[in-house]
């Protein structure tokens, strides 16, 4: 039996809980053993924040009355009873709505008042000042007054020509786009810019986003929508009519905002709604399903996909099948099968990528702690074989060899400085990478941009402002890779050695590779290049537009660099903590040297005693690591695996 994007979702959720929750313990459990190093620690974190964080947007985007609103209902809301996001023949949704859930904001609809749109800051700067918003709260036990709230997203106002065209929604140039006006020449706009509607449905609390977008009008007008949230979304939703199949301004959202060269198209999914409206008595079920076919196969022909990222379905059929429980209705609907591509297709993906880094968190992880059980290892085994060299020893050789070892001591004490300097080093590189990444490097960048934009007219030259743009943001990620290269070399020098000298086994990380973020600019300055064409030239033209349009930019490229940073961060931390990790174990060792020796020297049977006790220690080393990797094997367990397991085993044992 097919698995819904619901009950993919929930599998989901119970194994990012649970993996979550046995993090944590094998964190307990670490640090009970002393082997929480710093490296260790904030690797730890970042895969706890990874994992527990971890958002799933979905995208629905369309023209007005598609039926997009009542697919996102029947998919997701029928648990209710009754519609829960307003659908109705007409414009609905006039404004972006993103529903999710955060645990510290009550539950409630914020709308963001469309004349903000008349100011320069971007939408993600209007997050962090709630006091602008409109807040109404939400009562998710009464499906009444959810409803009813939630209408709100559908109100409009009316305003000369001259405020919708400051606002976006009007342009002389490309008249036939314009909404239409009334007896007295007003223009009906949406009274909100976007609504945030924070509830705690099963799905949202465990990570699910759905961005309900409008028409293309409203997109066209909203930077941030085409350069931030749809592209960053896991899957896009794109809505279409069966009675009309691909209409004009259906092929410019598609070819404009959807299936630009950077997006997965495997992660594009057409709908066609109102199939029930080609559902005809006259006609026998195998005449209707032969239109409904050949519209699907036309509509995949004009969009340039393949047949199988189609899916017929009547949104509003399959919603009153879940609430009246018809089972022949929701599959005459053909809702199943896209929750079914939903779940293969999207929660597929998901979890691979999240599985993909989860396992390599691991890796690492055991790497680093294993490491350290192997210098407690050979510290022990050179600790006994130096105490079974005692053995029928009279007290002049041990007095001797303890001086030996406080010399050993003092010597490598003295080495310190070298590491000081090593560190003095690599700290006056990084700080170089810092400067490259940092917000201060990004600022001077975006303002370069927006000077170069601010000039009133068309702008020729905006194409070249942007590469240039971006030639430098490229070029500053080139010369980290240069840098990170350049510390690398100087640990790995450093590090042999100091094994060469000490004894030790220390392994200069892998350096963080840029080529993924070299990638990730690629695909933003693609995103952009839809704004820099003669389409958009009157648009651009107006400078509160173009200024929009550098902050949504300067918010991704932000997203970008701190990624980059994190990463680089995370490589110098192990580094350290590695070399860390063995100076402290080492100086460890010489202090149970000396302390074994003194031992020896005060009670005849002390030598017999001590090597009982390495050899125990020896032994309890071995139960570490074999139950470092008992937890950590447990931690790379799939979604599927994880989620049988749980509900065959509903208490998680004890660390």
């Amino acid at each position: 039996m097919a698995t819904s994007f619901n009950e993919k979702f929930d599998q989901h959720g119970t194994w990012r809980r649970e993996f979550a929750l046995r993090l944590k313990l094998l964190a307990e459990w670490m640090k009970d053993h002393d082997l929480l190093d710093a490296a260790v620690e904030e690797r730890l974190r970042r895969l706890e924040n990874q994992v527990r964080s971890d958002k799933v947007m979905v995208a629905f985007v369309a023209e007005f009355s598609r039926g997009k609103s009542e697919l996102i209902n029947a998919i997701f809301f029928a648990g209710y009873g009754r519609r829960i996001m307003p659908a109705s023949a007409g414009r609905t949704t006039m404004c972006p709505t993103e529903m999710g859930y955060d645990a510290e904001v009550p539950p409630c609809l914020r709308l963001l008042p469309i004349e903000t749109r008349l100011q320069t800051q971007s939408l993600m700067e209007w997050r962090m000042v709630p006091e602008k918003w409109t807040r109404i709260d939400l009562d998710v036990n009464d499906p009444q007054q959810l409803a009813v709230a939630l209408e709100k997203v559908a109100e409009t106002l009316r305003v000369t020509q001259d405020e919708a065209r400051a606002l976006g929604f009007w342009d002389g140039q490309t008249p036939e786009d314009n909404p239409l006006t009334d007896a007295e020449g007003m223009v009906e706009v949406p009274r909100w810019r976007h609504a945030l509607i924070n509830i705690a449905h099963p799905l949202l609390k465990q990570g699910l986003v759905i961005l309900d977008t409008p028409g293309l009008n409203a997109i066209g007008a909203e930077p941030e929508l085409t350069v931030s949230l749809v592209p960053q979304a896991h899957a896009v939703v794109f809505i279409l009519g069966a009675d009309t199949g691909v209409t004009k301004s259906d092929l410019a959202i598609w070819r404009e905002h959807l299936i630009t060269e950077s997006a997965d198209v495997d992660t594009r999914l057409v709908v066609l709604n109102k199939i029930d409206s080609l559902w005809d008595a006259l006609s026998s079920p195998a005449q209707i399903q032969m239109q409904i076919e050949r519209q699907c196969e036309t509509t995949a022909e004009i969009l340039g996909i393949s047949r199988e990222l189609v899916f017929p379905v009547s949104a509003q059929k399959g919603l009153v099948a879940k609430v009246t429980d018809d089972q022949a209705l929701l599959q005459s609907s053909c809702l199943p099968a896209l929750e079914d591509a939903l779940g293969r297709r999207i929660m597929g993906q998901r979890q691979r990528i999240l599985g993909a880094a989860v396992a390599t968190g691991i890796a690492d992880l055991q790497t680093e702690t294993g490491r350290v059980l192997n210098i407690r290892r050979r510290d022990l085994a050179e600790q006994l074989l130096e105490l079974k060299g005692l053995r029928g020893k009279n007290s002049t050789v041990i007095k001797h060899m303890r001086t030996r070892i406080s010399q050993e001591q003092a010597e490598f004490d003295r080495s310190g400085a070298k590491i000081h300097a090593v560190r003095s080093v690599h700290l006056k590189l990084l700080r170089d990478v810092f400067g490259l990444l940092g917000s201060t490097t990004l600022r001077q960048e975006m303002a370069q941009l927006t000077q170069a934009l601010q000039h009133k007219g068309l702008k020729l030259g905006v194409k070249k402002a942007y590469g240039d743009t971006f030639d430098r943001l490229r070029e500053n990620l080139r010369r980290v890779q240069s840098l990170t290269g350049e510390i690398q070399s100087m640990l790995a020098a450093t590090f042999r050695q100091l094994n060469a000298e000490h004894g030790f086994s220390l392994q200069a990380p892998t350096e963080p590779q840029m080529q993924d973020y070299l990638n990730d600019l690629d695909k933003v300055e693609h995103g952009h290049l839809q704004y820099l064409g003669i389409g958009n030239a009157f648009r651009l033209a107006q400078p509160e537009f173009a200024d929009r349009l550098v902050r949504a930019l300067s918010t991704r490229l932000r997203s970008v660099h701190q990624m980059a940073l994190g990463d680089v961060e995370l490589w110098s931390k192990s580094a350290a903590a590695q070399l860390d990790a063995q100076l402290r174990e080492r100086r460890r060792n010489f202090s149970r040297r000396i302390e074994a020796i003194d031992r020896i020297q005060q009670a005849a049977g002390g030598l017999d005693e001590r090597i009982a006790e390495i050899q125990a220690q020896t032994h309890a080393i071995d139960q570490l690591d074999g139950k470092l990797q008992e937890l950590t094997n447990y931690l790379v367990r799939s979604p599927e695996t994880a989620s049988t397991a749980a509900r065959a085993e509903p208490e998680l044992a004890q660390a």
